[in-house]
């Protein structure tokens, strides 16, 4: 082998061994465990999110729904737009402080508390008019209508037709003919007067005397059911008490004369009246007032929140069927399905829901009421009475 041979063999075995030492040294830089090193990775970037990935949901702004509201919006919405508009037709003044307002006082309080739309109302609707006075409101985008009370009923078979995506409830009293698009609550006013006869025998023991005067309107079927069932429930208490019946208004359904009323009181308390019963609407108050300042035990009809104003009033009680008060008992049962448009639920005589309330009474007369609630819903011989009272009352004989 020449001389140039082995030259030439040096250098290659020189540069293989220089690119052996690099290539280690590549290695040790690309392995920072090997060495102890300090380099900081990159961070990975966010990867993209894909097409198909769902986005978050935002956070909630509002409150989760009241399945409890949404029951009743589900029930009565009849235009969908999410609220509520209820109707209320009132047969006489809407702030009589009585029966009337009862009703029309729970419709604001419901709509308020649930914010929904205020109500309508269309108050003091005669019988003649109440067609028109109907058919007027049910126009105006409402998706329940209330009716009062079973004098302006008549019209309800052909406007629940008319207006059929309207739900018409009617606190009917005495009741009114089944009819397919309407609900109804009635209750019984023979047993209901009963206790109240009770609870007035009750308060002349506690007070003295022994004559009563029964102040309505002009002597109707419902009136004479409930003027008869007091005088048996006050003469219970004692048989020598007596009660007369006069008639303050104009025939049919007129409770709101005022003027006749506190005549006929004034006339009572001449003759020996010592207690007054206003079977009255917007005549209520006056009479209550007058009663006060002559110093007479004074009853009032319907509302059960009377014990509890401060009107000036000295109310010794009330008999209670509150409009109000029956329509938040029946709306959890048309919700639940048990009182639909065509059916009728009748309230019991129950103490706390309607029948006679004293203010303020001695324990004596809350035992005699409470003896009268139980006696009307256990006694078949009283309740046969009270039956007989009724049918005369009606014409049943």
């Amino acid at each position: 082998m020449t001389k140039r041979t082995n030259g030439r063999l040096r250098l290659l075995m020189v540069l293989a061994a220089l690119l052996s030492v690099l290539a280690l040294v590549a290695a040790g830089c690309g392995n920072d465990d090997d060495d102890g090193g300090t380099a900081v990775e990159a961070p990975a970037p966010e990867p993209e999110p894909m097409d198909d990935e769902p986005e978050p949901e935002p956070e909630p702004t509002e409150p989760p729904v009241d399945m409890e509201l949404q029951a009743i919006l589900d029930t009565f919405d009849a235009n969908g737009d999410g609220t509520l508009t209820i109707g209320v037709a009132a047969a006489g003044p809407r702030d009589d402080q009585g029966y009337y307002q009862a009703l029309v006082d729970f419709a604001e309080e419901f709509s308020e508390e649930n914010g929904f739309a205020p109500p309508i109302v269309s108050d003091s609707i005669g019988a003649a008019e109440a067609a028109q006075a109907m058919s007027d409101l049910a126009a105006q985008g409402v998706d329940v209508i209330l009716v009062g009370a079973s004098e302006i009923a008549e019209p309800l078979a052909d406007l629940t037709e008319q207006y059929p995506d309207i739900f018409w409830y009617c606190n009917c009293g005495a009741g009114y003919p089944e009819t397919p698009g309407l609900a109804q609550a009635t209750d019984w006013g023979a047993p209901i007067h009963y206790t109240a006869g009770v609870a007035m025998g009750a308060a002349l023991q506690d007070h003295g005397g022994d004559t009563a005067v029964f102040l309505g309107c002009c002597d109707l079927g419902f009136e004479k059911e409930a003027y008869n069932a007091t005088v048996y429930g006050l003469q219970s208490v004692d048989p020598s008490f007596t009660m007369e019946y006069v008639a303050t208004g104009a025939f049919p359904f007129d409770f709101d004369n005022s003027a006749n009323a506190t005549a006929a009181l004034t006339n009572a308390i001449a003759e020996g009246a010592t207690l007054a019963y206003a079977y009255l609407g917007g005549a209520l108050n006056p009479v209550g007032q007058l009663a006060t300042d002559e110093g007479i035990a004074v009853f009032a009809a319907g509302p059960g929140d009377i014990c509890s104003r401060d009107d000036g009033i000295a109310w010794t009680g009330a008999i209670v069927f509150d409009g109000g008060r029956y329509a938040q008992q029946a709306l959890p049962r048309i919700i639940s399905g048990d009182l639909t448009e065509g059916s009728t639920y009748q309230f019991p005589t129950l103490q706390g829901l309607n029948g006679g309330e004293l203010c303020d009474p001695s324990a004596d007369a809350e035992s005699l009421l409470a003896a009268a609630f139980e006696a009307v819903a256990t006694d078949g011989e009283l309740r046969g009475v009270l039956g007989g009272i009724s049918r005369e009352a009606y014409g049943g004989g």
